[in-house]
């Protein structure tokens, strides 16, 4: 057995000092270890987006990278993303346009549309297929997915009141 690999990484605020073996990958040290179980695990091969979470601002697919790379770094994952009382814009997006069925997939493609709307706050619907294509999603069609992003610009612009509370 490889020996283990002191790490401290700083997931959703709070910081976290483990001892991992170095082939453990960052979606499996969140989900066993820190116990975040939002990151899913679909394929293993980056191919789905189901693992996606923020690397220092950055989205990343913590399917494909150990935990061991992420020593020193910051973390997002949809755990931190935003709360029941507090959804974040594009989780509310989510939420009002039905962009999800069955939720596999809904952690990652949320957090990818998080890192685009970080990047592009006002992109075209075709800027926005364009940065969900390393998610999949076997049920919506994307095309509440898209609706969704769409809603969160929109709502981050300023362009949406409060949540469906008003």
């Amino acid at each position: 057995m490889p020996d283990k690999v002191q790490i401290k990484v700083t997931v959703n605020g709070v910081e976290h000092h483990n001892e991992v073996e170095p082939r453990l990958l960052l979606v499996h040290y969140l989900r066993e270890t820190l116990g975040l179980t939002g990151t899913h695990v679909g394929c293993d091969t980056s191919q789905c987006g189901a693992c996606t979470v923020h690397l220092d601002g950055q989205a990343v697919k913590s399917c494909t990278m150990f935990a061991v790379q992420a020593d020193g770094c910051n973390l997002t994952t949809i755990e931190g993303l935003g709360s029941a009382g507090n959804l974040h814009p594009v989780q509310e997006g989510f939420w009002e346009m039905h962009g999800l069925q069955c939720g596999f997939c809904t952690p990652g493609m949320i957090m990818a549309a998080v890192d685009l709307l970080n990047k592009n706050p006002q992109p075209s619907e075709a800027e926005i297929r364009h940065a969900l294509e390393g998610n999949l999603c076997r049920c919506t069609g994307y095309h509440n997915i898209v609706r969704a992003v769409q809603y969160a610009a929109d709502k981050m612009a300023g362009k949406i009141g409060a949540a469906a509370d008003d």
